[in-house]
């Protein structure tokens, strides 16, 4: 019996195949809250327990590691594909513009943007993922999870049907909350209501918290009373955020309009100075480490990153109207923050996929003042391509842990951001018909699309266009952020101050959504923190499993209601 098949028919196809059915949860969570879940270990999971039932029945040959690496590593690129742009710099760009990009369009640019970063990954490939300095924690992560589940298949089986059992709770949750009767959202009271401080009965954000942790857990629920139950009513009380006087119910809309603005500033800077302070870091160690030589960069596939290259050049002067050196200059910007940001997730794990988009803004925001396409546009093909090499650089390394063949994984990779382009804008326009209107809403707060377009209207108009007292939020915003960042990046991992430290993403997230969020999801991680202390043993085997499950199941759910309801309106 062979076990060292990799590229076979059915890797691909349980990839794709899970790739389509997971990208609808990534495009839905980052819609609503700014993150997104790594699919890896999902993939891992599902597809060893339908292979190897399979194998019980004698319907097929074992499911070796090579196959299940190909398998996630498909997975996770095709679910990767919101680094693309398609919850942050394409909505903004819609937002400020009025522009919607059409279908194939659409999928041409996220397919483009995606399959640069595959070619830079490759070049970076050697001299990052073979780099034993370099631990890449989240791999290891995948990679342990990987020898567990061949090392106890028994195990790997009841996490999947914890896995299932809470995809179905949560589906069946959104289902009846869609389609049978609205859930109540309860708040203790109408002011409190109208500060958005209320109970939502959403199974995504209870297993989205228990997946964070309890730190960022609380970090959220910090940021919400301070921005929602403090600076809220100051901001009502004061008339800085005018509403009508019997205006009822949640007034998100017209108070985020204010708080987005410290919420931003703050995670721009800390994101900012972390990654500075943690690059600064990790290229000292390596230094230290071989006396400062620098490696030889691996052989380069020339034809391909000319081609991926060129596709992405000219489309950014076809579709978006870029000045062709403007969009030149995406390209080697992207291969920079690329480096920088591979070597940030090897040393630390933390994909400083905001920090890179932030930073590519900033860079534009200088070099063309004022062109709104060039700061959104370019900037999202130098973040994004930088955010889908660091997904690859961590399937290459699970890869090389195990013998498998990278250029194997670079044909998996191609074949998710395929998969995932296509699912991803589908499942996009369909949720998010018409962006001017519903995003940055109470609904579907988008706050990865607020940091984009805030960011790219303070480069655009510059700071007069904003009123002073926000000016003054921003300034106590930025240097809060960059307080922030020095201490999360400095701090010793384990320490006791490091664990009590308010994560700066959490906290700057709580002012751009909607304070019931943030309570949901605080929830979810105190129940999985009292699960896990509790009873150790099972919190640690199935936590993040169920976790994982009721986040699949909602988001799954829902957008297969608003596929529903497209097609039964039509």
């Amino acid at each position: 019996m062979r076990t060292d098949r990799e590229l076979t028919f059915r890797a691909l196809f349980s990839g794709v195949l899970l790739g389509a059915l997971l990208t609808p949860s990534n495009i839905y969570s980052g819609l609503k809250i700014g993150w997104s879940f790594n699919m890896s270990i999902i993939a891992l999971l599902v597809s060893y327990g339908i292979w190897q039932s399979l194998l019980r029945c004698r319907l097929g040959t074992a499911w070796s590691m090579r196959e299940s690496n190909i398998n996630q590593t498909t997975t996770s690129a095709a679910a990767s594909i919101i680094s693309g742009g398609l919850v942050a710099p394409i909505p903004a760009y819609t937002l400020l513009t009025g522009q919607q990009l059409p279908t194939l369009p659409l999928m041409a640019w996220v397919f483009s943007v995606s399959f640069l970063g595959i070619w830079v990954a490759w070049y970076l490939r050697r001299s990052m993922v073979e780099d034993k300095r370099l631990r890449f924690p989240e791999a290891v992560a995948t990679l342990e999870t990987m020898q567990q589940v061949y090392n106890h298949g028994r195990d790997a089986l009841q996490r999947l049907c914890a896995l299932g059992a809470a995809a179905l709770l949560g589906g069946l949750i959104k289902w009846a909350d869609t389609f049978v009767l609205t859930l109540p959202r309860w708040s203790p009271s109408a002011s409190l209501e109208r500060l958005t401080f209320s109970l939502d009965p959403s199974p995504l954000l209870i297993g989205f918290g228990g997946i964070i942790g309890i730190r960022v857990g609380m970090s959220l629920l910090l940021g919400a009373v301070i921005a929602w139950g403090g600076l809220a009513p100051w901001l009502l009380d004061s008339g800085l955020v005018p509403i009508e006087a019997n205006a009822s119910g949640p007034q998100f809309g017209a108070l985020v309009e204010w708080l987005l603005w410290p919420g931003v500033t703050l995670l721009v800077c800390a994101t900012l100075t972390s990654l500075a302070v943690r690059y600064y870091a990790s290229r000292q160690v390596a230094n230290a480490a071989n006396g400062g030589a620098k490696q030889a960069p691996a052989k380069l596939p020339m034809a391909m990153l000319a081609l991926a290259s060129l596709l992405v050049v000219t489309l950014q002067v076809v579709l978006f109207d870029i000045d062709p050196l403007m969009a030149v200059l995406s390209v080697p910007l992207a291969v920079a923050l690329a480096c920088m940001a591979a070597r940030v997730v090897g040393a630390t794990g933390i994909p400083p996929i905001g920090a890179t988009g932030q930073l590519s803004q900033l860079t534009f925001g200088l070099i063309a003042p004022g062109q709104v396409s060039v700061n959104l546009m370019a900037a999202n093909t130098a973040g994004g391509a930088a955010g889908q090499c660091t997904d690859l650089l961590n399937d290459f390394r699970v890869g090389h842990a195990i013998g498998a063949n990278p250029y194997n994984q670079v044909i998996a990779q191609c074949l998710g951001i395929f998969v995932g382009s296509i699912v991803g804008v589908l499942v996009y326009q369909i949720l998010i018909p018409d962006p001017q209107s519903m995003l940055i809403t109470e609904q579907w707060p988008a706050p990865a699309v607020a940091t984009w377009k805030a960011v790219a209207e303070v480069l655009g108009y510059g700071l007069d266009s904003i009123d002073s007292s926000t000016r003054w939020a921003m300034l106590i915003g930025a240097l809060c952020g960059a307080l922030f960042g020095v201490l999360e990046a400095s701090l010793p991992e384990r320490s006791t101050f490091a664990r009590l430290l308010p994560s700066s993403a959490a906290f700057g997230l709580a002012f751009i959504i909607p304070a019931s969020i943030s309570l949901m999801m605080a929830l979810g991680a105190l129940l999985a923190w009292v699960i896990q202390s509790r009873w150790r043993n099972v919190g640690e085997r199935f936590t993040i499993a169920a976790a994982a499950g009721l986040v699949a199941g909602e988001s799954i759910v829902g957008v297969g209601a608003s596929f529903w309801m497209m097609f039964a309106g039509g």
